[in-house]
């Protein structure tokens, strides 16, 4: 089919299913696997942390390139533990990009610290580092870059304005496992590196999990005793920590599944290039803004999102063919309820309030077909000839 036309005229009768994610497909070819590695966990009725969590933690500094892995119990408590490692308290101040998932702004909150929201660049979706820098004052304790959707922050300027300033930076990789910048993986390069395992990620777990990596050895070991309410040994409390741990059974599920990741992700960025060239031949490239890879950087593709002004339109057109899509993020941290009494205005970040307004993700799962490919970009160019323009 030539993806410049529709569906309906070259003899597609029926609608073609095309979720979102598609994780049974990935499931099955490791379900024996799976369920042995779970099997193991029950017969030895070891449950919290044990061999399943050291040995994951062990083959994931392999897997990352990093010298601490510390395996928690979600993103969200990556970036909360890293804070508290830092020591981050009432008083100070964390500057966030406007635009991520809730926890990268959430987790500062709870902490008690102030969140310093700044715009993002218009064209990769991350933290504008212009405006990072210069909102960093004498309360300032961290910067989180965001490598959102998959793609690495540009984190020289970054790094080199908070070692001017002497804080710390907290990379949230919740969505960019395998991501690289300048050749160095993502995760690895601030004070801390924080991932998600939620099943939708790239490397999934069957429920939630994290992982909080460092290559400080003092940080790490504050870490840790901070994910096991600051207790060393049983029942002795240092600090007032959190229960942070990762379920044994979520481990051994991911040591089957990390070993996948870079096949996986390979299979993902030729997804990713292949609707790059689509949309380019069915002349969509210039009515639907298509995601930006800097030459220095490596997309993994946790989503890949287009925009158009006339997002929520082109939203319900996908629904009625079938094919799965999500918006990534439909509101800023700066217009969110909970934190209006950060005194932010509407109109004040510009480029995250336009991609809160426009972005769309579309499927790019690996195990999607070069037909459903097709079929997605066949439906956006029906979309854009009857509602902004003419195609090819």
């Amino acid at each position: 089919m030539n993806c410049g036309e529709s569906p309906e005229t070259t003899g597609y009768n029926s609608r073609m299913n095309v979720p979102l994610l598609d994780l049974q497909a990935q499931y099955r070819p490791l379900r024996d696997e799976i369920i042995a590695a779970m099997t193991r966990v029950c017969d030895s009725q070891r449950f919290i942390m044990g061999p399943e969590v050291d040995g994951l933690e062990h083959e994931l500094n392999a897997l990352i390139g990093v010298k601490h892995s510390i395996a928690v119990s979600s993103g969200t408590d990556a970036l909360l533990l890293a804070l508290m490692a830092l020591g981050i308290k009432a008083g100070d101040e964390v500057i966030t990009p406007t635009y991520s998932f809730f926890a990268t702004a959430g987790a500062v909150e709870r902490v008690g610290a102030r969140p310093v929201m700044v715009d993002i660049d218009p064209g990769t979706f991350n933290i504008d580092t212009t405006q990072a820098a210069a909102a960093i004052t004498p309360r300032t304790k961290a910067i989180i870059p965001v490598h959102l959707f998959g793609l690495s922050a540009d984190l020289d300027p970054i790094m080199a304005a908070a070692d001017r300033a002497g804080v710390s930076v907290v990379e949230d990789a919740a969505q960019a496992i395998g991501s690289t910048y300048k050749s160095r993986a993502v995760g690895t390069i601030g004070a801390f590196g924080c991932f998600s395992f939620f099943p939708s990620k790239n490397l999934g777990a069957f429920g939630d999990a994290g992982l909080l990596v460092t290559n400080d050895d003092r940080l790490a070991k504050q870490a840790r005793l901070l994910r096991t309410h600051g207790m060393e040994p049983k029942y002795y409390h240092h600090l007032v920590g959190a229960n942070f741990r990762m379920d044994a059974l979520q481990a051994a599920v991911l040591r089957v599944k990390a070993p996948h990741l870079g096949g996986w992700t390979q299979r993902r960025r030729a997804n990713a290039a292949r609707y790059l060239e689509l949309f380019s031949a069915a002349g969509l490239s210039e009515v639907v803004r298509l995601p930006q890879v800097p030459s220095d950087r490596q997309h993994i593709f946790n989503q890949f999102v287009i925009c158009t002004p006339e997002r929520d339109a082109l939203k319900k057109h996908l629904d009625a063919a079938g094919i799965g899509n999500e918006i990534y993020y439909p509101v800023p941290f700066h217009l969110q309820p909970c934190f209006a009494h950060l005194g932010y205005r509407r109109g004040q970040f510009p480029n995250a309030e336009r991609a809160a307004a426009e972005s769309l993700a579309i499927p790019v799962y690996g195990e999607l077909s070069a037909d459903q490919q097709e079929y997605v970009v066949s439906t956006v160019a029906s979309f854009v000839q009857k509602n902004i323009g003419a195609v090819r």
